[in-house]
């Protein structure tokens, strides 16, 4: 597997990638409305183009074939992060999101997962912040608002919030 930027030529590719992986990938987390809603198959491909050259973008490709594709912007927003369906469960999103941790340098990485990908957030070390309702095309579905600090952070904010040890006494 190759990591490299996003060009403009792999968008209709990565556009069928999206919504395949929404209404396969997700479809135990949400309703065929919520999928339909998240991804009608019709995106606004300029919008997708313009925002992923603006941003860190990635794509995973082994052969041929495009394995999955993410995106970063400069404050740290994790803002799409998506793995074919038939390539789930291989180190596809780790090394994807690795790649998009590092390529920014902030204090935090935040990002708005889905039910299906809040375990995969978590186990990477972000925390939920909190559950929210989210509306595309006039249908209400639950996402999660989550963040990563880098380890130097966590474990200054740890250190700080540490009881001390009580004394030994004789």
């Amino acid at each position: 597997m190759i990591l490299r930027p996003y060009r403009p030529s792999d968008l209709r590719e990565l556009v069928e990638l999206f919504y395949d992986t929404v209404h396969t990938v997700n479809a135990g987390d949400y309703t065929a409305e919520q999928l339909d809603a998240w991804a009608d198959g019709a995106p606004d491909l300029a919008e997708w183009n313009r925002t992923l050259l603006e941003h860190t973008a990635l794509v995973a490709v082994e052969e041929e074939a495009l394995l999955g594709f993410g995106d970063i912007d400069a404050s740290g927003y994790l803002d799409r992060l998506y793995v074919h369906k038939d390539f789930q469960r291989q180190g596809v999103a780790s090394a994807l999101c690795g790649a998009l941790e590092r390529a920014v340098e902030g204090e935090r990485t935040v990002t708005c997962a889905s039910i299906t990908a809040r375990p995969f957030f978590e186990g990477r070390g972000y925390q939920v912040i909190r559950e929210q309702q989210v509306v595309r095309h006039g249908v209400a579905m639950a996402n999660y608002r989550m963040e990563k600090r880098p380890p130097a952070q966590n474990a200054c904010y740890a250190a700080e919030n540490a009881v001390a040890p009580q004394a030994e006494t004789e």
